[in-house]
């Protein structure tokens, strides 16, 4: 067996003699680096859809979005709308967070106006038939530099009568380094 280079003490660099308290040290942060993909499985970072849905007399509104995305990704909603009773000029009001520091992309199919009102944004979806559901999709993207917390409440107007509001909240995550 060769000489190992003068530098090298076999006894405290091959064998780490008196070292009992590093290799559970390494364990632990190894441990730490392992938590990150496991939330990331578990859905903590976001992108996952879920339903929030509100219902009155009049109609039911159900929104499926993400609650959770990262700066830069794409994402679409889902916004349904069941009319109970004829609504004559139902009307989708979006609070500002839907669209501060987003692009977007699509709204399908395309209402009949769109407007502003106090930052937010009023979609004139027209007449809906009771028992005739409704549906738009709204595709965005997230500005990479955008995160935060914002509210995304959706209300339905019928002309100037406010049938109901469903509440939301959308958390953009910090855009990953290597993206």
């Amino acid at each position: 067996m060769a000489r190992p280079p003068d530098e090298i003490i076999l006894r405290r660099d091959r064998d780490l003699s008196g070292r009992t308290w590093h290799p559970w040290i390494r364990r632990s942060l190894l441990a730490l680096l392992a938590v990150l993909p496991v939330l990331a499985l578990a859905n903590a970072f976001g992108q996952h859809q879920s339903a929030l849905s509100a219902t009155s007399a009049s109609a039911t509104l159900t929104v499926n979005a993400p609650s959770r995305v990262r700066g830069g990704l794409a994402l679409h909603r889902l916004v349904h709308v069941q009319a109970h009773s004829e609504l004559k000029k139902a009307t989708l009001v979006l609070d500002p967070g839907w669209i501060d520091g987003m692009q977007v992309n699509s709204i399908n199919p395309q209402p009949i106006d769109e407007a502003s009102r106090n930052r937010k944004v009023v979609l004139v979806v027209g007449r809906i038939a009771s028992g005739q559901r409704v549906e738009y999709w709204i595709e965005f993207q997230v500005n990479p530099t955008t995160m935060g917390r914002r509210n995304q409440n959706v209300e339905l107007e019928d002309g100037s009568k406010h049938i109901l509001t469903e509440q939301g909240t959308l958390t953009i995550y910090p855009r990953r380094a290597m993206d």
